[in-house]
C-alpha cells in the first residue's frame, strides 16, 4: 500500500471508524473491570442497598416531590451555647409548604396554606401511623423518626412526598 492509500483512507474516515469502535470496546472493558475493582474494594453495603430498596417500594409515581429547600442544620446559622435545638425543616411542590420541626421527641408540622391532609412519616417498607392535620394543617407525630424518613401527605390535589432525609 503506497502512502497515497493511507492518506486516502485517512480522509475516508475508514480507519477513523476503527480506531472509535476499538476506543468503544476499550472504554467498556476499563468500565467493567472498574466495576469489579469496586465491588471487591469497596463493596456497597447490605442495609444501604436495603434502604435503597425500601425507599423504591414506597415511591408514588403519580406524587409530586416536595423539594427541600431549607434545613436548620444546613442553613441556618448555629446559635452558641444551644442544645438540643430542634432542627427545622421547610418543603415546598407546586402551591404547596410543609414546615417540620423535628426533635428528640417527634415531629410537628404545617402544611400551607392551611388546609386538611392525611399525613404518613415513611422509615422503611411500613409506614407510620396515619396522621391527620386540623383545620389550621397541623400535625404531630410522638416518635421521632429513626434513619431515613419522608413525608406523604395527600390533599384534595393530590399526593406529595418529601425529599428523604436522615433524622
Amino acid at each position: 500500500m503506497s502512502d497515497m492509500d493511507d492518506m486516502d483512507d485517512d480522509m475516508s474516515g475508514n480507519s477513523g471508524e476503527a480506531a472509535f469502535e476499538g476506543e468503544d470496546l476499550g472504554l467498556d472493558l476499563l468500565e467493567e473491570e472498574l466495576r469489579r475493582a469496586a465491588a471487591i474494594l469497596d463493596p456497597v453495603p447490605p442495609e444501604l442497598r436495603q434502604i435503597a430498596v425500601e425507599a423504591f417500594a414506597l415511591h408514588d409515581l403519580d406524587a409530586q416531590i416536595a423539594e427541600l429547600t431549607f434545613d436548620s442544620m444546613v442553613d441556618a446559622i448555629p446559635v452558641r451555647g444551644a442544645t438540643d435545638v430542634p432542627r427545622m425543616l421547610t418543603f415546598h411542590a407546586g402551591g404547596v409548604t410543609v414546615d417540620v420541626e423535628l426533635t428528640v421527641r417527634g415531629l410537628m408540622g404545617q402544611v400551607l396554606p392551611p388546609q386538611t391532609a392525611g399525613v404518613e412519616v415513611l422509615s422503611g417498607p411500613v409506614s407510620g401511623s396515619p396522621l391527620e392535620t386540623d383545620a389550621m394543617g397541623r400535625f404531630t407525630y410522638d416518635r421521632p423518626p429513626a434513619g431515613p424518613f419522608a413525608l406523604r401527605l395527600r390533599t384534595d390535589e393530590g399526593v406529595l412526598v418529601t425529599d428523604w432525609l436522615t433524622a
